[in-house]
């Protein structure tokens, strides 16, 4: 009896890390969607995206301090409220990520268009620096209960939604913050590969991938193409940071470090510059820290993507499904 009692328990735990680690990967899709987006067209590593999605979540929660929904004021919020607040952080959020990320090209990145690889490199490092900054500021700016927060603190975002389990088991838990992650994220990435695959646009944005110089000559505007490509990115970390924010409720001006790179890593293992390869990535790291964090604690997960990452590159460079390119001399 003990034993089928092990057993069960047993079962239950890697069914809810598998759970858990299905939710991860999907938000951490949004994220990697945007780093494998732009290097697909301008092979640029843009570092500067995860403080993006760190700035989105400091635009949400600024929403909700401006309709009186932070601290104390969102536990009487009413339905109605909610309803606007959530419509308004997830129509709004993207807009701002979307114009952030596209001045940031059209400022800084498309100058150094033709520059040799390390200056829009470096120049992403530096962007990353600023973005930092501007969220301990601005982090600073947000009252909360008529009381100012230190700037380096991490703030609680307002819990808008239910943690009330969907499951008739109590063993397992999918919680309303789950289905709000998976209901966001998967048509979310349906209609971003719809758009890629049969939208002018789309057909547009694969021409320049694969060769921007005839893409030109074929009359595709290639800069105003990339610009697209910069906004439909920054608007993917805006539905993430807002979905991050309602689910995690926990945010600070570092998140965008640690998310940043988790997506990056998604992104190269999935094979960076494709776009069902990013999902791919991010889905198998969001299993591998639910599973290691069972198996051998939550401080090595970390250490354990790394290292399962380096070895599927020794053994595929261009990541799980990554295509080798032949570059011509």
């Amino acid at each position: 009896m003990d034993l089928v009692l092990f057993a069960q328990s047993s079962g239950n735990v890697y069914a809810q890390s598998l759970i858990n680690g299905l939710t991860f990967g999907a938000l951490l899709a949004l994220i990697a969607l945007g780093y494998t987006m732009v290097y697909g067209i301008v092979e640029l590593i843009n570092f500067a995206h995860g403080d993006l999605f760190m700035l989105g979540t400091f635009f949400a929660l600024t929403v909700l301090s401006t309709l009186s929904l932070t601290g104390v004021g969102a536990a009487g919020a009413s339905s109605g409220q909610l309803i606007v607040a959530f419509a308004l952080m997830i129509l709004l959020t993207p807009i701002f990520c979307a114009a952030l990320n596209w001045s940031v090209d059209r400022v800084i990145y498309k100058p150094l268009r033709n520059a040799p690889k390390l200056a829009p490199l470096v120049s992403a490092i530096g962007v990353s620096f600023c973005f930092m900054n501007v969220g301990m500021f601005w982090n600073a700016m947000i009252p909360e209960d008529g009381k100012t927060v230190p700037s380096a603190a991490d703030r609680n975002f307002p819990s808008l939604l239910s943690n009330d389990n969907l499951l008739p088991d109590n063993a397992l838990k999918f919680t309303v913050k789950d289905a709000v992650v998976i209901g966001v994220t998967i048509p979310i990435m349906v209609a971003l590969t719809l758009f890629v695959k049969y939208t002018r646009l789309g057909k547009a944005m694969r021409a320049t991938a694969q060769n921007p110089t005839a893409a030109q000559l074929m009359g595709i505007h290639v800069d105003r193409v990339i610009g697209a490509t910069f906004a439909i990115g920054g608007a993917l970390a805006g539905f993430g940071s807002v979905v991050f924010s309602l689910t995690v409720n926990t945010i600070g001006f570092q998140i965008g470090y640690q998310n940043g790179l988790y997506a990056f890593t998604a992104a190269v293992l999935g094979g960076i510059g494709n776009i069902p390869g990013a999902v791919l990535g991010a889905v198998i790291i969001g299993l591998i820290r639910s599973f290691g964090s069972v198996m051998i604690g939550e401080k090595w997960t970390s250490a354990l993507v790394f290292a399962i990452l380096i070895a599927i590159l020794v053994f595929r460079p261009t990541g799980l499904l990554g295509s080798r390119v032949r570059e011509k001399v």
